[in-house]
């Protein structure tokens, strides 16, 4: 078997062992999950979540999924916390340990000084008869067999356990919150993502040249207006409401089919049917009726006003594709 095969071959073994790993997960999930998600659900206070080696990394992406969501989370190292970061904690904090053996060196120290400060205490542990499981107020379940390392040894699927562990705890919570898209667009208002939630049509076509003429506009003015304002397109108005549009493409249509150009106007080579779009909708919105009519503008009313273009250049520069 050449290198390739062979590697083709123990990815696909790992991304099933981990699956199965995975999917019994689901079987593990009881009362103490869905008590332990209501404990934080009611809480005043923040969600202190806690580890040592991969198991803190871990910690630290469940901790950006939650505070992401609508839930307040704070990660704090296992070791540091022992050696004065244990002040992160205040009275109405919920505490998060990850382990998956539950018995290492820095959860032992931890877990008393915990429990000393009357904090309620969630165990993410492969191991419930552990000493951290032992002492937590509720356990959430991440066993798994084995690590999908060939040694195991190397933390593999253990991880991937917690991580989805921490998933299914971060999506119950934003459930039970009702967090929505509008929510989700407050808490991540960069990057594409963020615009896709938040960026509306009329904070790109206020800021685009709004190119207009008239159904009597000669085609020679309709040319200059289209080159001028850099569009590829112009609204045909009438009394500022949307009668027609002219594209580059039209005025190419135009050329191949007409010999005498000084009697036409606007009205003898626009378009009499539009697409177009409310100010007010969403951005991604104006690209789904772009990709799904093979257009590359549309045009923008604002109560049933002319109110401008948006082009498709203009939501890739904004990040939206």
């Amino acid at each position: 078997m050449n290198n390739n095969n062979s590697i083709i071959k123990i990815a696909k073994e790992t991304i099933e062992a981990e699956s199965q790993a995975i999917l019994n997960l689901s079987n593990l999930v009881d009362s103490d999950f869905a008590q332990a998600v209501e404990l934080i659900y009611k809480s005043k206070g923040r969600v202190i979540i806690t580890g040592i080696g991969k198991s803190a990394i871990i910690a630290s992406k469940i901790v950006a999924s939650l505070n992401s969501t609508g839930t307040p989370a704070v990660f704090m190292h296992a070791a540091d916390a022992i050696h004065g970061d244990l002040g992160l904690i205040l009275k109405e904090d919920v505490v998060i340990c990850i382990s998956k053996s539950g018995n290492t060196p820095e959860i032992k120290v931890l877990v008393p000084l915990i429990k000393r400060v009357n904090n309620k205490m969630i165990a993410i542990t492969g191991n419930k008869d552990s000493f951290l499981g032992q002492h937590a107020d509720y356990i959430l379940n991440a066993y798994v067999e084995k690590e999908v390392c060939p040694n195991n040894l190397a933390p593999t699927t253990s991880t991937t356990a917690q991580l989805v562990i921490g998933d299914a705890l971060t999506v119950c919570l934003l459930e039970l919150r009702g967090f929505t898209s509008n929510d989700f667009a407050k808490f991540h208002p960069g990057g594409a993502l963020g615009k896709k939630l938040y960026l509306r049509v009329q904070d790109i076509s206020s800021v685009n040249n709004k190119p207009k003429v008239e159904a009597s506009t000669h085609i020679k003015d309709v040319i200059i207006e289209i080159t001028e304002k850099m569009l590829g397109v112009t609204a045909v108005v009438e009394n500022n409401k949307i009668i027609g549009i002219i594209t580059d493409g039209d005025l190419r249509r135009m050329l191949t089919k007409a010999e005498n150009f000084e009697n036409l106007t606007a009205k003898d080579i626009m378009g009499t049917n539009p697409k177009r779009i409310e100010a007010s909708a969403m951005a991604i919105d104006a690209l789904e009726i772009m990709e799904a009519n093979e257009i590359s503008q549309i045009l923008v009313e604002d109560n049933g006003e002319y109110a401008g273009v948006v082009h498709l250049h203009d939501l890739i520069k904004e990040g939206i594709i």
